[in-house]
C-alpha cells in the first residue's frame, strides 16, 4: 500500500506542477479512497479532503526518432517542443523497454534524469540518414531547425526532407 501511495503522490505533484495560475498547496496525509480521478485524503491535521488528480500524467509519444548507431544522443534532456500545444521533446538513451497493453513503454535516460514514455503501436519510428542536395525537391515536405540572425536571415542547422512518400514526422 505504501508504494501505491508514493506513486499516486508523484502523479499529483506532476499534475499540480502543470497548473499555472492557481495557488500552490501541499497536502500530507493518508489516502483513504480512490474514485476515478478523485482521491480522498485524511490530512495530517485530521481534515477529510477530496483532491482531483487531473488528466492522466503518462507521457505518450507522438513520434519516435532513433539515432543512428554509434552517434551520440543529440541535446540530451527534456524540454518544451512546438509540435502541439504543451508538447515536449525527450532525447535520451533507451535503457529499458517493455511491451504493455497500450503500446511499448520505453525508459529514456539522460544526464539529468530518466523518463518513462509510452510509445503506441501506431506511432511512426524514423531514423535519419545522411543525404545530399539532390533530396531538396520543390513540393517536398521538410522540417528545418534554423537560427535567426539579428537582421532576420535564417540559416538551416539541421534539415530533414521527405523521401519516397515518407515525410519527417516532426
Amino acid at each position: 500500500m505504501k508504494r501505491l501511495h508514493l506513486v499516486l503522490l508523484s502523479v499529483v505533484l506532476l499534475v499540480a506542477g502543470l497548473a499555472s495560475a492557481q495557488t500552490p498547496a501541499r497536502v500530507r496525509g493518508i489516502i483513504t479512497a480512490i474514485d476515478g480521478n478523485m482521491l480522498s485524503v485524511k490530512s495530517r491535521g485530521g481534515k477529510d479532503l477530496k483532491i482531483e488528480t487531473g488528466p492522466d500524467a503518462t507521457i505518450v509519444a507522438l513520434e519516435l526518432h532513433r539515432s543512428p548507431a554509434g552517434r551520440p544522443v543529440p541535446s540530451e534532456g527534456r524540454r518544451p517542443w512546438d509540435l502541439e500545444p504543451n508538447s515536449t521533446m525527450t532525447n535520451g538513451m533507451v535503457t529499458a523497454m517493455v511491451e504493455a497493453g497500450n503500446g511499448r513503454e520505453h525508459t529514456l535516460s539522460y544526464k539529468d534524469g530518466a523518463q518513462r514514455v509510452v510509445v503506441p503501436a501506431n506511432i511512426p519510428i524514423v531514423t535519419s540518414r545522411a543525404g545530399d542536395r539532390s533530396l531538396l525537391v520543390v513540393g517536398e515536405y521538410a522540417f528545418i531547425a534554423a537560427t535567426v540572425a539579428a537582421d532576420g536571415r535564417m540559416t538551416a542547422q539541421r534539415l530533414q526532407v521527405g523521401k519516397d512518400g515518407v515525410r519527417p514526422p516532426q
